[in-house]
């Protein structure tokens, strides 16, 4: 008996090491991830006098990778959920060290955006499969604190790119921002080779072939919404306007495709499950208002507040290392008092956190962004997190690839978009708010802020009452499986 003991005790332990060690190896590709996004942004200037190229020109050194995220990630997902996750995370983590490899010695400039590309294929197979192993590696009542964990990985990358990015710059030279990448990266090999447990390939996926027409139109959507976004720096011409057209079109035509498809990329009538749907309405809708503070704050502490370059950069970095800190609380509270809970206690902190940022009181100084950008964040990891883990845990072995992947997606579209409409929300609100366009004062920085962020409080409770309406839902859900 005792001998039985001992031997299941054993059995425990090696399994809490290994899934310990599989969740560092996901931690791991998820700052990879998040890193590749951050730190080429601090390059630019450096890549345009190395190559002698125009910022229209290095700029797709950005767009390149984020556009193969957006408009892979839910078809790498769906991949994965067929073929298997482990070799496709193992695939995307190669992927992306080699990619850098590339970027790194790329004698060009569109050797070095070729090479972003894929990299950025690679960002997206990390992406959409950290967030489905979870349910692999960890037990239902451990979900909220690995997404936690994995919502803290994302920030700290977030926040590390830049800062990191301008010493090895400084130190060593631009081509550094793309090679610190490799060593980081067989590491995470490394340990995802040996930690990752093995999973055969979903049976009702494996059936079918892989949806390529699905695939191609679905890419091909998203990449022209996303340049429809992005192009021009904030000048919405006429071809935005047809961009934007092209991704309607291709909706359209990506929704008959998927109607006559034996084994479609995403099956719509999922998207029929009101809790899904708002779970992805609300990620859409929190990361666009996310991204005003990324684009606003800048000018608001600059012009109205009056800071030097490097105060606006110690006080923007309040934003991130609060998300940071507050994802692994984040992840415990989810555990203890359930994901939907949670995830009405975020949005209403990030409610009142952007309504404190609309009143823009300027005669608080910096406290007066200190204080709600606090709130805000908190917010934002509390929601991220609970809500990663409702969408999760909710779904099947073989969906949780592509789900992950529309996940993912929604948040990405509502960076995209975030960074568009209210980019011209505050333009337009501080141009109305000075006589003069020569240069901002700061009566029209704290303007534009103040609108900006009534309409990011709009879009915060519109997120709160789908919240609440899915909570009554699951409720509901519940109650009618519990034997009468």
């Amino acid at each position: 008996m005792a001998i039985a003991e001992q031997n299941e005790r054993a059995s425990a332990s090696r399994k809490t090491q290994s899934a310990v060690l599989a969740l560092a190896s996901l931690s791991l590709a998820t700052l990879l991830s998040s890193l590749g996004t951050s730190i080429a942004s601090v390059g630019l200037p450096s890549l345009m006098q190395a190559f002698g190229a125009s910022f229209q020109s290095v700029q797709w050194v950005v767009l390149a990778y984020l556009l193969a995220i957006t408009a892979l990630i839910v078809s790498a997902g769906r991949l994965a959920d067929m073929v298997g996750r482990r070799p496709l995370l193992l695939g995307g983590i190669a992927l992306f060290t080699l990619a850098s490899v590339f970027c790194g010695l790329a004698p060009t400039l569109w050797m070095l955006i070729a090479a972003r590309a894929v990299q950025g294929l690679g960002a997206a197979l990390m992406m959409a499969l950290t967030l489905a192993f979870v349910a692999e590696t960890v037990s239902k009542e451990r979900t909220g604190s690995a997404m936690g964990l994995l919502g803290a990985m994302s920030a700290i990358g977030t926040t590390l790119g830049p800062s990191l990015g301008g010493l090895l710059i400084a130190g060593i030279g631009w081509r550094a921002i793309f090679l610190v990448n490799v060593p980081l990266g067989v590491a995470t090999f490394a340990l995802a080779w040996l930690a990752l447990p093995a999973r055969g390939k979903s049976t009702e996926a494996a059936q079918g072939s892989f949806d390529a027409v699905g695939t191609a139109l679905l890419a091909l959507t998203l990449a022209a919404y996303a340049l429809a976004m992005t192009l021009g720096r904030g000048n919405f011409g006429t071809l935005n306007i047809g961009l934007l057209i092209a991704a309607g079109i291709g909706v359209v035509l990506f929704g008959f495709a998927q109607t006559k498809a034996k084994n479609p990329l995403i099956r719509l009538a999922r998207l029929y499950d009101f809790q899904l749907s708002a779970s992805l309405a609300m990620s859409l809708a929190v990361a666009t208002v996310m991204m005003a503070t990324l684009v606003v704050a800048p000018f608001y502490l600059s012009r109205g507040l009056g800071l030097n370059a490097a105060m606006v950069g110690l006080v923007l970095s309040t934003g991130p290392l609060v998300s940071a800190l507050s994802a692994l609380i984040a992840g415990r509270l989810t555990d203890r008092f359930g994901a939907n809970r949670m995830m009405i206690a975020g949005l209403l902190s990030l409610a009142i956190g952007t309504f404190l940022l609309s009143l823009a009181m300027t005669e608080l100084s910096i406290a007066s962004y200190i204080v709600p950008i606090t709130v805000t964040c908190f917010g934002y990891a509390l929601f991220q997190t609970s809500n990663n883990a409702a969408v999760m845990t909710g779904v099947g072995a073989g969906e949780r690839g592509v789900v992950s992947g529309l996940l993912n997606l929604s948040r990405n579209l509502g960076l995209i978009t975030g960074a568009s409409l209210m980019g011209a929300i505050f333009a337009a609100a501080s141009a109305g708010g000075q006589e003069t366009q020569d240069v901002l004062t700061s009566a029209a920085a704290a303007h534009g802020m103040q609108v900006t962020f009534q309409a990011a409080t709009v879009l915060a409770v519109t997120a709160l009452l789908l919240a609440l309406l899915s909570a009554r839902s699951a409720g509901r859900s519940s109650s009618r499986q519990q034997p009468s």
